[in-house]
């Protein structure tokens, strides 16, 4: 079975920082298969949000991947995208589908076993638990590994994905740990897997 893959954004990430070029990327990376797009951009305000979130709709359509808000509910309600995920600290999935249109996904960060129970319980669609392996990312912060992985694919029926140091090699050991799939932002690099 192919792995579910999620593309979390940080344009400020690409040699192009502008929305145009993320966009591209997106694009990009829809045509070539990968089934989420996480827009991740922090830096931007609600309206640049909704902006640039009907504009990765747009770069998508046709293709199979869904686009979802990072932990911004109200801008992906009003954007009509595909669903949200919600970090760790975040409010619960239970809400989230209390006010969400039917077919809405809810993706959900966790970061132990127990938190995966809870989330399930709460209604996510899919979990995404890192970080696995260290990552430039969260620089000092020691992957959990994948024992950790299993541990929580184990405690749970939801589909889990990897994050965190995540590379074209290491995809298998996530697979082989029971892992859905894998979330990924410097993998992509300009939407072409390195």
């Amino acid at each position: 079975m192919r792995p579910i893959a999620c593309l979390i954004t940080d344009r400020l990430r690409l040699p192009d920082a502008s929305r145009e070029a993320l966009v591209s990327s997106v694009r990009a990376a829809a045509a070539a298969g990968v089934q989420l797009i996480q827009l991740r951009e922090r830096d931007l305000d609600g309206r640049a949000l909704f902006e640039l979130a009907e504009q990765v709709v747009g770069a998508v359509r046709g293709t199979s991947a869904r686009v979802l808000i990072n932990d911004r509910l109200d801008v992906a309600l009003a954007a009509r995208v595909h669903g949200v995920h919600l970090r760790a600290s975040s409010f619960p999935p239970s809400r989230v589908r209390a006010m969400a249109p039917s077919g809405f996904l809810i993706g959900q960060s966790v970061h132990s076993a127990a938190d995966a129970v809870a989330m399930a319980r709460q209604g996510a669609d899919y979990l995404v638990f890192g970080n696995v392996f260290e990552t430039v990312s969260k620089p000092g912060k020691r992957g959990a590994g994948l024992t950790a992985l299993q541990e929580v694919v184990r405690a749970t029926p939801l589909p889990v994905l990897g994050v965190g140091g995540v590379t074209r090699e290491r995809v298998p050991q996530l697979m082989a740990a029971g892992a859905a799939g894998f979330a990924a932002i410097s993998l992509f690099g300009d939407s072409r897997m390195r």
